[in-house]
């Protein structure tokens, strides 16, 4: 991940080869009120096999950096800046048709809502036997052969009969199995989920994560997985990128970021989530304020306006000066603050509040 410059070099939170590549990505979004910047800068890099977890609130920016490396703001008014490599191959430089051929085979998405996602009025067979004809030349006994085998990895009962249902009479956690093996019909060697198990309830969230693991393990595949939910990002990633206001503020190995986070819009996120600690006495305290507007973002560090802590910063630094995404304390881990000993006031002012049990025995 850069510094939010061209001439930084793009450190990675892992030592192998980067098989995506995002350097200095922006997406605004012209508006007769002014410019929208949906993603200002955006860097990061994954590897096969490795799972990137993207954490923020709604407005941070994340759906839309994984749109821009899907292509789908393409015929939009959206201004796209930036690489975006796969595999070596610059996105951004291909023309409409050839980034088509690579959307569903090269890059697949598994979206939030497969109810949605789904044409109604065709079967979950049909659809995903359509999705696989479009990448590979075979007729339709070839197709469907694919399609119940795909059904049946995912872990769907009768695959066979399945094949003529309709999206509605499959049951949430069926229909999202069903995205998934749409998703993966064609093999593709990234993988982008979208708040995959946001509406479904905790016994079926935690058989999709675990079907997403094997079969990534399987294909070798990279994923990005987008969420609200830091349990999912604990599960899951081997690595977590924090967006707000459309920039990355920390970024890290996902272990390394969730005990020791240094940024304090990352402890805000921590601190509002029920039992991350398994602490019987964990307290949740919400981030106070609202994000920022991507029309007129806050001057300095975006997050200073709902910052607890920007006392702790001398002059002033965090309502004028836009801090650089830098080495945090450890290896690997960045992030975006004018703190300079973050883990002093995490330990002695943050954890007590929020886990008292944890912090006695830090």
């Amino acid at each position: 991940m850069t510094n939010m410059t061209k001439s930084s070099p793009t450190p990675t939170a892992t030592d192998g080869t980067p098989f995506l590549e995002v350097d200095n990505l922006k997406v605004h979004f012209p508006t007769a009120d002014g410019v929208v910047k949906a993603t200002d800068g955006l860097s990061f890099n994954l590897e096969r096999g490795k799972t990137l977890g993207i954490v923020g609130e709604s407005g941070s920016g994340k759906s839309v950096s994984s749109s821009a490396i899907l292509g789908l703001h393409r015929g939009t008014n959206a201004q796209v800046s930036g690489e975006i490599r796969l595999d070596g191959v610059d996105l951004l430089s291909l023309s409409n048709e050839e980034m088509r051929l690579r959307r569903g085979k090269d890059i697949a998405m598994i979206f939030q809502d497969p109810l949605s996602a789904m044409h109604p009025y065709y079967s979950v067979g049909v659809q995903l036997a359509e999705a696989y004809r479009v990448h590979n030349d075979v007729n339709r006994k070839a197709a469907r052969t694919r399609v119940v085998e795909m059904l049946e990895l995912v872990g769907i009962p009768q695959p066979d009969r399945r094949y003529d249902a309709y999206p509605h009479q499959f049951s949430g956690g069926m229909r999202q199995r069903a995205m998934i093996a749409m998703a993966l019909i064609n093999d593709p060697t990234l993988v982008i989920a979208d708040e995959p198990t946001t509406a479904l309830d905790v016994t079926v969230q935690a058989q999709i994560l675990d079907l997403l693991t094997n079969l990534q393990k399987e294909f070798n595949t990279a994923v990005i997985i987008i969420t609200h939910d830091l349990g999912v990002v604990a599960e899951m990633s081997d690595d977590v990128l924090v967006m707000y206001g459309g920039r990355a503020v920390e970024y890290g190995p996902c272990r390394e970021v969730l005990t020791h986070p240094e940024m304090p819009y990352t402890w805000g996120l921590l601190s509002s989530v029920p039992d991350v600690s398994a602490d019987t006495n964990a307290r949740m305290v919400p981030i106070p304020g609202n994000p920022p507007s991507l029309l007129n973002p806050p001057s300095g560090c975006a997050f200073h306006p709902r910052c607890t802590f920007r006392d702790e910063v001398p002059g002033d630094l965090c309502t004028t000066v836009l801090p650089e995404l830098e080495p945090a304390s450890r290896p690997g881990h960045l992030k975006r603050c004018h703190l300079a000993d973050p883990d002093r006031i995490y330990a002695k002012q943050v954890l007590p509040e929020i886990a008292p049990d944890l912090a006695k025995e830090a």
